[in-house]
């Protein structure tokens, strides 16, 4: 790779970081090519991005970015891949799902909304983390909940005064 090959792929990197606030890193090496099909169709139906990345260009575009990796580039050794998606468990869900089956993907860390996470014994905390839609639905069902109880009360009460009323 030249040297403006190399500065190309960093811009190209830089610009990917800066367009997304979630980011995984894993350790695909040794999957056949039948299971790494397999992880790259599931990421491509999630709507998650999934490129396998030179460590030291990964390395540079983090350094270029806005964003503050913390200490997520020390995990950039051996071979590496990046999940980029817009839902925060979601490339969790599929490496854990994928874990079932083997013992790769291996988790290196993530970056999310601003929060680093290192090593592989995140995977259950952030396969679990709810999504934005997830957390408006609860929201939404809390508060239709009490409005709901007094509806039906209410409905209740005046079904019982107007049977009261036809005695």
């Amino acid at each position: 790779m030249t040297r403006e090959e190399k500065s190309i792929a960093i811009e190209n990197l830089t610009a990917q970081l800066a367009g997304t606030n979630i980011i995984y890193i894993s350790d695909i090496s040794g999957l056949n090519a039948e299971t790494t099909s397999n992880l790259r169709r599931a990421c491509f139906k999630a709507g998650i991005k999934l490129e396998v990345v030179k460590n030291t260009l990964l390395a540079k575009a983090m350094e270029a970015s806005d964003n503050d990796y913390g200490d997520l580039p020390t995990v950039l050794s051996g071979n590496s891949a990046i999940f980029i998606s817009d839902v925060a468990n979601a490339p969790g869900k599929i490496i854990k799902d994928f874990r079932k089956k083997s013992d790769k993907p291996v988790l290196k860390g993530a970056y999310i909304n601003s929060e680093v996470y290192i090593g592989d014994n995140q995977l259950d905390a952030l396969a679990t983390i709810k999504s934005k839609e997830e957390l408006i639905g609860e929201i939404i069902g809390l508060l239709q909940s009490p409005a709901q109880r007094i509806i039906s009360a209410l409905q209740n009460k005046f079904a019982g005064s107007e049977e009261e009323g036809a005695e």
